[in-house]
């Protein structure tokens, strides 16, 4: 059985203006409730003389660095 495409939403304001598909993805991040807890939690941990590698998380998140 094939698997339910996924779909996502997004203004039409963000497409017009968008000059490029990573352009559409950091907004689509940037609304993305658990990649911001991430953040928040990768700040405090930073804060506190912890770090993890960026490469641990460009490949979770599927980014560039």
């Amino acid at each position: 059985m094939a698997q339910a495409e996924k779909f996502i939403q997004i203004p039409v304001s963000v497409f017009e203006s968008a000059d490029s598909k990573e352009d559409i993805e950091d907004w689509l991040m940037s609304h993305d409730a658990d990649f911001i807890e991430e953040l928040r939690q990768i700040k405090k941990e930073a804060e506190e003389g912890k770090g993890r590698p960026l490469s641990e998380l460009v490949k979770k998140w599927n980014t560039k660095p």
